[in-house]
């Protein structure tokens, strides 16, 4: 009889997960509480009057190191997958400043007293002050100032950084920026700016896969090739209860049950039961210690997204742009269209703003009316031209950033110890884990989790840590420039 298996969320670690548990002749059943595939990576479809929409919830793109990954999604996607290029810029009091920074771009666009100061750090403060080590290192604005100075963190970190997360920048954990910010330091900035005779080394990926329907059309292609071999999704399913053993048999040495036997969910207001061999776990990680009767303290920042269709074919030639003067409401303005022409009617653009907040506070809760106003005025703000539609939604993620903040790590240690005392459950991906990773560190984890039930190997610390050193997650791409195939190119 073949092994009972549940999955919680039908993100991309779930659906890994379930694709490599069936491979392997389990019986799966992922629950998901949403009406579609790919949590924080779907993709939301509106139907203007000039035609179909697309819009992600959020920046996604498609860069992985893994070359098994990449061929697995290459063969799911075959000619819906395109190759898009990113183009960025930070803009911040009246200034438009090329991300990453450019040596030319920066000196016509500076003030001399962001130049000076920078020089200044640069020269007489830097090399005098003691950098904390790592484990020393507490939060953020002592990172980033200790590496690159006073000015550039009041500048380009500050403002910016205390909108995206609600909290003052001290609060923040310095692992936020370990895994954020790929140069060293300043003199590491000075070092690249500086035309060489070869390449400046590049920073961040440029080049990345993108599927034409939006990003999630890989999930919602994963899950219904996964639906065709089998394995059964339910959508729209609440999950409420997470039911330990009954069995004494089961129960360790201080009579504590260690297994889940069950999971509970409501759909269309009905109650029912699953029975379950073991249970993967992908949904937030609060959530699950919530439901096994533990207060994990751990919280997130949610994010609302501020969708509009434009009348117009380009906004700019800008992917994204960073906002980061604090009094705009948003972080990030993005343009889908950027990353595949079909995220929007012919000759037609949208735009999509990122706007922190979190659940129930005063912007979660701002009428639609009220909150257009406000980003009109901040679009008129960075002259972007009103040739809106009339049209616009709003999308929300309630779980977008897991909160990192000074104490977060001691917090998510205690979540991990209690969930681990249940032999059968395996916590993974990026909420399950509780850890800010690209997708396709996300996909690696869900395979993970499925390959130790299935060898009988209890990997799940070594999930937890999956990829987490301390370097920027972005820094390359598997891609070869020379290897994008004719045709295919998105810029």
């Amino acid at each position: 009889m073949s092994k009972q298996i549940v999955i919680l969320g039908a993100g991309p670690a779930g659906l890994m997960a379930a694709w490599e548990f069936n491979q392997a002749g389990y019986e799966v059943t992922i629950l998901e509480r949403e009406e579609f595939a790919g949590g924080m990576c779907a993709t939301q479809t509106f139907q203007g009057e000039k035609g179909e929409y697309r819009f992600d919830y959020g920046g996604h793109r498609f860069i992985t190191k893994n070359p098994k990954l990449l061929q697995f999604i290459d063969d799911l996607m075959t000619d819906d997958l395109l190759y898009a290029e990113r183009t960025s810029v930070i803009r911040f009091k009246g200034r438009t400043y090329n991300y990453p920074l450019a040596i030319g771009n920066l000196l016509r666009n500076a003030p001399i007293s962001l130049l000076a100061g920078a020089a200044v750090d640069l020269v007489f403060k830097l090399p005098f002050q003691k950098r904390p080590s790592e484990q020393s290192t507490s939060n953020f604005a002592e990172w980033i100032e200790t590496r690159f100075g006073t000015t550039l963190y009041k500048n380009f970190f500050e403002g910016y950084t205390g909108k995206l997360w609600g909290i003052d920048p001290r609060q923040l954990s310095a692992d936020w920026a370990s895994q954020r910010i790929s140069l060293l330091d300043l003199k590491d900035v000075a070092r690249r700016l500086i035309p060489t005779r070869g390449a400046t080394p590049r920073t961040y990926a440029k080049k990345y896969r993108y599927p034409k329907l939006g990003f999630g059309q890989m999930y919602t292609k994963l899950a219904e090739k996964l639906q065709l071999q089998g394995v059964t999704i339910v959508q729209g399913a609440n999950i409420t209860a997470l039911n330990q053993c009954h069995d004494p048999r089961k129960h360790n040495e201080l009579n504590k049950c260690n297994r889940i036997d069950a999971v509970t969910y409501e759909l269309n207001g009905e109650t029912h039961t699953i029975n379950c061999d073991h249970v993967v776990g992908t949904i937030p990680l609060p959530v699950v210690c919530t439901l096994t009767g533990f207060d994990s303290g751990l919280t997130y920042r949610s994010l609302r997204f501020f969708n509009m269709p434009m009348a117009t074919e380009n906004v700019s030639e800008n992917t994204w742009q960073y906002l980061s003067d604090p009094e705009l409401i948003g972080t990030r303005l993005q343009e889908p269209r950027r990353r595949s022409p079909f995220m929007a009617p012919e000759g037609q653009t949208s735009v999509m703003i990122e706007i922190p907040c979190n659940k129930g506070d005063d912007v979660w809760n701002m009428d639609n009316n009220k909150l257009l106003k406000r980003v009109k005025e901040d679009l008129d703000h960075l002259d972007v031209p009103d040739v809106s539609t009339g049209e616009y939604f709003t999308t929300y993620t309630e779980y977008a950033y897991p909160m990192m903040d000074v104490r977060y790590n001691a917090k998510r240690e205690a979540a991990i110890k209690h969930l681990n005392q249940f032999d059968n459950l395996v916590m993974t991906g990026r909420q399950g884990t509780f850890r800010y990773i690209f997708t396709d560190t996300a996909m690696e984890m869900g395979l993970m989790a499925a390959e130790g039930i299935i060898k009988g190997e209890d990997n799940r610390r070594q999930i937890f840590d999956h990829r987490n050193e301390k370097t920027v997650i972005e820094v390359q791409s598997i891609m070869d420039d020379k290897k994008t195939p004719e045709g295919k190119n998105v810029t």
